[in-house]
């Protein structure tokens, strides 16, 4: 188990420094955001490619999330031995490793390789979001974490916003002139990839040069409490997952579902454009929400906005054109707050088990892996509309864990404990970090 350490601002120069962390985190949960948001792209890509059904053009995501699973806890261990600052240079190396690799996948036009590249950039990844959503959560006051930590993910959505655009472009053949769009080729992800590798390898280098906030885990006596002991982190771990595997089915499969003669996008260039709107309301509410969640309660405006995206998907595969094309893109603003939100809640209490609670919660985002699978292989059943009602499951559950899930109840030999700060939006969050 692990804490952390707190950085303690005595002055401007520290001030500068917390200012200058900020803007690298920011710029990494910008390029997650875009690279992760391009697999949205290239699933239809390479299922056009290599003529795959729904089940396995989503193991671009299994490849890809199934490295949160399996690299989490070797990143707690990395980031324990080396501290924040090494750790997130090896991450940004080993993604830009995986963005290398797409070159000779797409030479071989080899789907296994390409699925082995997804899963090393995804490594990558994982280790950046183990170290960067806690260091996040110190960087400043205990009692605006949630809000800290929504605002900072809003880049990501900025990146999100961003990917599909210049996806599309890049990636997806579209028609010119009136005549009919060229087959798609493996070919198409060489260049776009060669660059964003050089641009990570870059940003680690400039990285390496700068000097951060000291705030780094530190081993505890083995006699403290584990962090599988707190129900709410447990349960939130679950809404973690259920909420990774929402969006990303349903970014997953949005070109196919705009697409579909149901709704009426007929092209796919447009159909994935058209993502932006999902992802861009991600990146508005996440604005939005970060001020929100300094005025109400935490718990209680998570359940509003999953009772809300239930609804819309709902409203969604209930209908056809642009009532469904609306109603599904409109999901992605309450998706906005989820993921910090869900985050700050599990861990809120953790004390000297925030480092092990972290590390479980990035495990969760498996949910990435799982979700959008289990919506292929129904989509592969009952068509790719209908099969939107799996992720219907995941906002009824986070809706519950916002409302009663979430809840720090105390242990019956124990004297009674006031009300978790998080309950009230604006309280000071005591007992969050220790």
């Amino acid at each position: 188990m692990s804490s952390f350490t707190q950085p303690n601002a005595t002055g401007p120069s520290d001030e500068r420094r917390y200012l200058v962390a900020s803007g690298v985190l920011i710029g990494l949960f910008f390029a997650i955001g875009f690279l992760t948001c391009l697999n949205d792209i290239i699933i239809p890509h390479f299922k056009s490619i290599f003529e795959l059904d729904y089940t396995r053009a989503t193991l671009v995501q299994f490849a890809f999330f199934a490295a949160y699973m399996i690299v989490s806890v070797p990143s707690g261990l990395l980031i324990r031995k080396v501290g924040y600052k090494k750790a997130i240079v090896v991450g940004l190396a080993t993604a830009a490793a995986g963005c290398v690799a797409f070159y000779p996948a797409a030479e071989w036009r080899s789907y296994a390789v390409f699925l082995f590249a997804l899963f090393v950039l995804a490594s990558g990844f994982t280790i950046l979001q183990v170290a960067a959503n806690p260091y996040v959560a110190v960087l400043g006051a205990r009692k605006t974490a949630s809000s800290r930590l929504t605002l900072t993910q809003a880049f990501n959505s900025v990146g999100t916003t961003v990917a599909p655009l210049v996806g599309s472009w890049l990636i997806l053949p579209s028609a010119a002139n009136g005549e009919a769009a060229p087959p798609p080729s493996a070919s198409s992800v060489q260049s776009p990839y060669l660059v964003f590798a050089a641009v990570l390898v870059a940003f680690s280098a400039l990285l390496a040069l700068l000097k951060l906030p000291d705030a780094r885990p530190t081993a505890v006596v083995a006699s403290k409490k584990s962090a599988w002991s707190h129900l709410p982190l447990v349960l939130g771990a679950v809404g973690i997952f259920m909420y990774v595997g929402a969006e990303v089915a349903i970014g997953s499969f949005l070109v196919n579902y705009l697409s579909d003669s149901a709704i009426g996008v007929a092209d796919e260039q447009i159909a994935a454009r058209c993502m932006s709107f999902y992802w861009g309301g991600a990146m508005v509410g996440r604005f939005l929400g970060a001020a929100a969640l300094r005025k109400w309660s935490p718990r209680y405006v998570l359940a509003c906005f999953a009772f809300v995206a239930f609804a819309l998907v709902t409203a969604s595969v209930a209908s056809t054109g642009q009532v469904a094309m609306i109603a599904i893109l409109a999901v992605g603003f309450f998706n906005s707050i989820m993921f910090p939100t869900i985050f700050t809640l599990a861990i809120d209490g953790l004390g000297d088990a925030t480092g092990q609670g972290s590390g479980i919660l990035c495990m969760a985002i498996v949910g990435g892996a799982i979700v959008p699978v289990v919506q292929g292989a129904v989509a592969d059943r009952i068509g790719v509309h209908l099969a939107f009602v799996v992720p219907l499951v995941s906002y009824a559950y986070i809706a519950w864990y916002g409302l009663a899930g979430s809840v720090v109840r105390p242990a019956a030999s124990s004297t009674p404990v006031p009300a978790s700060p998080m309950s009230g939006g604006g309280e000071a969050r005591k007992g969050m970090l220790g």
